[in-house]
């Protein structure tokens, strides 16, 4: 593919139990979290895919370990801490098939990847390393967190950032707020959505989110609103990337998809350098975005490249 570097991820996996109905009474487990999917998503795509976490040595480890390696993803820069033990999430659907997570249990949540647990060498040999919020709650893996972003500054790797908040997992909406601030001033490429913009910034208007946003000069955001498409922010310039009208079942996961293309993206031909490159990034990830939402699951639907054809 012309970089022999790697994606590299780090976050949390989960089982999902997604319900397989509106009525939220029955559930299928699938392997899932958002830097999982991103991690697998990025491999389907034919990227080479690298993912720091930690798992046990309990049945549901295991089974979270043989999937990710079934998605292709390696797993060297992981590790084990037998009594570890995977957390689950539960998703609801409300009538429109829009995702609700309304449950998480996690029996060892001071079971942490710590910074002391990460090698400098996957982080050298990174084009992009990318996180989101989903550990950052935790202090422990907040100091792990600062210092990946540390070691990709340093071994020359783009800092991708998916917001992706979860409030019911932080003490309190400043927490989370305060959180994100600090790693806004070394990421290279953030991804959020509307409703995120709206709380990170405390204000219902787009146009005053985007504003306040754009003070933190962050070099490339994508702002995406689901079926309206995205919102990208280069340069000074906000303009509005459209989406191919699909028909949705199930949205989990599509945010995940729409950042596993922009990585591909940027995998292959750096950081967009003008308007247009944005546009092809944000059209290639909106298509895998909506692709994604025409599969139930989240994992189960990160699409392939192949799987481009459909919308072609």
């Amino acid at each position: 593919m012309g970089n022999p570097k790697h994606i590299l991820t780090y976050g949390d996996a989960f089982v999902d139990y997604i319900a397989v109905n509106t009525e939220n009474n029955q559930f299928n487990r699938h392997l899932g979290g958002a830097t999982v999917n991103v991690a697998a998503g990025a491999s389907r795509l034919g990227l080479p895919s690298k993912f720091i976490t930690i798992t046990g040595d309990d049945d549901t480890s295991a089974f979270v370990r043989q999937e990710l390696e079934n998605e292709g993803v390696d797993l060297s820069y992981s590790i084990i801490v037998p009594k570890k033990r995977v957390s689950g999430v539960y998703v609801h659907f409300t009538p429109d098939y829009d995702r609700i997570f309304a449950k998480y249990e996690n029996e060892t949540p001071d079971l942490q990847v710590t910074a002391q647990d990460l090698v400098e060498d996957a982080f050298n040999d990174a084009s992009v390393f990318h996180m989101c919020t989903g550990t950052m709650f935790h202090p422990e893996a907040l100091k792990t967190t600062l210092e990946a972003v540390r070691l990709a500054k340093r071994g020359g790797a783009l800092c991708s950032f998916d917001v992706n908040i979860r409030p019911l997992r932080w003490d309190s909406e400043e927490q989370c707020r305060t959180t994100v601030f600090q790693f806004l001033a070394d990421v290279d490429i953030l991804k959020l959505t509307t409703d995120e913009l709206a709380f990170l910034m405390e204000t219902d208007s787009v146009e005053k989110g985007i504003g306040r946003l754009s003070e933190f000069n962050i070099p490339l955001v994508f702002l995406t609103d689901g079926k309206n498409g995205t919102h990208a922010l280069f340069e000074g310039e906000n303009f509005h990337v459209p989406v191919v009208p699909v028909q949705p079942v199930d949205t989990t996961g599509a945010g995940d998809a729409f950042v596993a293309g922009t990585l591909r993206y940027i995998h292959l031909n750096g950081l967009p350098k003008t308007r247009a490159e944005v546009v092809d990034c944000a059209l290639f990830a909106n298509k895998l975005g909506a692709l994604c939402t025409t599969k139930h699951g989240a994992l189960t639907a990160m699409p392939k490249l192949e799987d481009l054809e459909r919308l072609s």
